[in-house]
């Protein structure tokens, strides 16, 4: 019994204590104690307002207290403001108010901003006054006596404690240039001051002037001019009598412009007593050519800020980011060994004894030496046909024991027959070759990418905006990943993480993995999704489908723009001359458009799994994406024609084969033979449409790609990752029979929200209430099930089915 019994007590107790545990970290807690925090706030204020004015009196009469908040406000004043900060104390009002209201959960300060800007300038005021109370003959006792005097109030004993050692190190000049710095450092950092923008607005009220000095010479010109005139002495109707009205003032945007004013000669008196017709034009009624509203809006915008504000920079928000070093990739080429002359001359001997053998004459043969194949160019005798030496392949690879022996009939652009032949020991071309090459970092492409070598040994770098999609086909270990991977890597060394976005697809769940450390950096995702790197075939759905939209509403942008790609579109959106403050359609605003870049890898995997469902959001993105920057890379080892179907390889004239296994493979990637001769480990083929080239893929290897990734995320990235559109499926229907009892706290503020705004949508509750996606769209079934908002529409917003806050409250009183 006595054991029961104490049991008893232990479990009494422990449930107590959890109980007091639950209670502290209940909202109840969190309420009280920010009512609390906004008192105690409001009590400071007014003990601190009586203390600048009583502090004398009560210093001395320590037993009668002037201070409105008696005793206790006179000694928590005293505390706060001598003992500590000085007048810079008053920020200790604003640090309890916005802990208040953050417990509290109201949206007025936000906690760390303001947190932020209150200490930096409680400590600088306070060390501004300590530097005036060093220098001056103010008493220098500071333990609360009479003799204190005002100026040892205002900066208090931090500021004048850190003033006297900042003193006692540097110097009366060192603790001036310190407070000098701290102060437009704080500027800068918090407050985001543009000194080159005060600098420029300066320069523009000069110029103003400089301007306005000009108009005021003419008019004084013009003044004089009609005074010389002879006066006519004719009495004139006052009707008649014509006021000149005053100038506006002129604003140039540069100094240049002043010399472009046309030179003002005095117009020529009129003689009013003429009783001749005349007529005044107001050139302010000729009609003017309609604009559109947007237009209106985007010049309203214009007007306020582009003369005014320096140039918006995409990358501010991560303006120290740095890319990755060059010292991430390893010099493979150290081991190679190049081809010999003895080698060549030996080859070219055994090609032209051969085609001696079938009566092939030949004038002259050159070679030129690549990675991987040595590239030997024939000029047949005249009357040879071109036929009789395609058809010598497997004779010519027989005669030289070699494989993956390739006949170019003729090379385009030249009069000459091409023979590529395998070297004996291929080199191994390295991705820091390619990083460092002259090509890759002196260019202007917008995606450059360094793929390899050609046979000729020159580094090939491209555009991927002008391809602009790229499908890759190969089969198993022929290099396939590492091309991926040498893609991928060129578009990290050169695009900033505000400029270029993934969006990465990997069934095999292993390939593109390494890459989830940058998920804040460069990848974008559902709202929902947990990870970046997709690998679930109904997410792969699901984001394909948001690219959609995301590529619909980018169309949307460019139209109201009045451009046709997202080359015309930055530029216009850096210069100011869009209002990111205009909703051109549902939750979508001018801003800066980063290019995306998908990355699929296993398509047939996909294909097989999802099908059509797959296979016509990527039909309709390779289509319509390349004008908004959208641009897709597509993956497979299995290239057979049903899963390149004839509607993929329409979109998709650029596209790249590594070795395949048959010669069918090879026509169904390139519409031609080739890839089935390639000698495999990067040897592949790339085709822009008319054109074929034989390339060897630079290689990257993955220890080189994961100390790229673990430089790009140890530095600051953005908050959350790049959010595509909201996307719905059938799937994703909310349930009707939702338990409306257990309503979210922000149901009631949500509904009245969307009912205000006549607009339903997840990204709004996201915006206006700073929810979560999980939580906004949990509160939007909750709407629905509620009969306030209708069902999901896929990209557009729900229609709101209850018209007026009367019906709304009628609503919510029944619930």
């Amino acid at each position: 019994m006595a054991k029961n019994e104490a049991k008893k007590k232990g479990s009494g107790k422990k449930k107590a204590a959890n109980g007091f545990v639950n209670f502290l970290k209940s909202d109840m807690f969190a309420k009280i104690c920010g009512g609390f925090s906004i008192l105690l706030a409001l009590f400071l204020a007014v003990v601190f307002v009586s203390y600048f004015l009583s502090w004398s009196h009560d210093s001395s009469n320590p037993e009668e207290y002037a201070n409105w908040g008696g005793k206790i406000g006179f000694k928590l004043a005293n505390f706060f403001i001598f003992k500590t900060f000085g007048i810079g104390a008053l920020g200790y009002i604003a640090l309890f108010l916005s802990i208040g209201f953050h417990l509290l959960d109201i949206k007025i300060m936000k906690l760390g901003r303001t947190a932020t800007i209150t200490i930096f300038w409680m400590v600088w005021v306070s060390l501004f006054f300590g530097f005036f109370y060093l220098f001056s003959d103010a008493s220098t006792n500071l333990d609360g006596s009479q003799d204190m005097k005002w100026i040892s109030i205002l900066a208090g004993v931090v500021g004048y404690s850190i003033a006297t050692w900042i003193q006692g190190l540097l110097g009366k000049i060192g603790l001036i240039i310190i407070l000098a710095f701290s102060l437009v450092l704080g500027l800068w950092l918090i407050h985001h001051v543009s000194f080159k923008g005060i600098v420029n607005k300066i320069n523009e009220k000069i110029e103003q002037r400089k301007a306005q000095k000009l108009l005021d010479e003419e008019e004084r010109k013009k003044a004089a001019a009609n005074a010389n005139q002879p006066h006519v002495a004719k009495t004139v109707e006052p009707q008649n009598i014509i006021t000149p009205e005053k100038k506006p003032v002129v604003t140039f945007d540069d100094a240049d412009d002043i010399d472009d004013i046309p030179p003002k000669n005095p117009e020529p008196a009129v003689d009013l007593a003429d009783n001749s017709d005349f007529e005044i034009i107001d050139t302010t009624t000729q009609s003017t050519p309609e604009k559109d509203e947007s237009q209106e809006d985007n010049e309203e915008y214009e007007r306020e800020h582009y003369n005014v504000d320096e140039p918006y920079d995409p990358r501010l928000d991560l303006r120290d980011y740095q890319f990755p070093s060059t010292d991430a990739l390893e010099h493979h080429e150290d081991k190679n060994e190049e081809v010999t002359r003895e080698e060549m001359v030996a080859n070219k001997n055994k090609i032209v004894k051969t085609l001696k053998n079938y009566s092939i004459e030949i004038t002259k043969i050159t070679a030129s030496p690549g990675p991987t194949v040595t590239l030997y160019e024939i000029v047949p005798a005249p009357g040879i046909r071109i036929s009789k030496i395609k058809v010598l392949e497997d004779d010519i690879a027989l005669s030289l024991s070699a494989l993956g022996i390739r006949i170019i009939a003729p090379i385009p652009g030249k009069g000459t027959i091409g023979i590529e032949v395998p070297n004996a020991k291929p080199q191994v071309v390295s991705m820091l070759t390619m990083i460092n090459s002259d090509k890759f970092q002196n260019n202007n492409y917008e995606l450059p990418i360094a793929i390899g070598k050609t046979v000729s040994n020159e580094t090939y770098v491209t555009d991927l905006t002008k391809m602009p999609h790229l499908l890759m086909a190969g089969a198993t270990g022929q290099g396939k990943s590492v091309g991926l991977n040498a893609i991928i890597a060129s578009l990290l060394y050169k695009k900033h993480p505000a400029e270029l976005k993934f969006i990465m697809v990997d069934p095999k769940k292993v390939e593109l993995s390494l890459y989830n450390p940058i998920e804040k950096h460069y990848l974008a995702k559902l709202p929902d999704s947990e990870e970046a790197i997709i690998t679930d075939v109904r997410k792969v759905v699901r984001t394909l489908n948001s690219l959609c939209i995301e590529m619909d509403n980018r169309y949307d942008l460019l139209k109201d723009a009045q451009v046709r790609n997202i080359k015309e579109y930055n530029p216009k959106f850096i210069a100011r001359r869009l209002n990111p403050q205009k909703e051109v359609g549902p939750d979508n605003y001018h801003r800066f458009l980063p290019y995306i870049v998908v990355v699929v890898d296993e398509f047939a995997d996909l294909i097989m799994t999802a099908g059509r469902e797959v296979e016509q959001p990527i039909a309709r993105i390779a289509q319509l994406a390349r004008a908004v920057g959208i641009h897709l890379i597509i993956a497979t080892q299995r290239p057979s024609v049903k899963i390149i179907t004839g509607t993929i390889k329409a979109n998709f004239p650029a596209r790249i084969a590594f070795r395949v296994t048959s010669g069918v493979d090879s026509r169904t990637i390139l519409d031609g033979g080739g890839a089935e001769r390639l000698i495999g480990r990067g040897d592949m083929l790339l085709s822009t449409g008319n054109d074929l080239q034989r390339i060897q893929c630079a290689l990257i290897d993955t220890p080189e790609i994961q100390k790229i990734v673990d430089f790009i995320s140890s530095q600051r990235g953005y908050p959350e990752c790049f959010a595509l559109p909201e996307y719905l499926d059938e799937n994703d229907a909310p349930n009707k029979d939702l338990d409306l009892t257990k309503k979210d706290a922000l149901f009631e503020q949500a509904a009245r929200l969307v009912v205000a705004s006549q607009h339903g949508s997840t990204s709004l509750l996201q915006r206006k209430l700073e929810l979560g996606y999980n939580r906004a769209g949990k509160i939007i079934d909750q709407l629905e099930a509620a009969g306030i908002v209708g069902p999901s529409e896929g990209s557009k917003a729900r229609e709101v089915l209850v018209k007026s806050e009367v019906e709304l409250e009628e609503i919510l009183k029944n619930l």
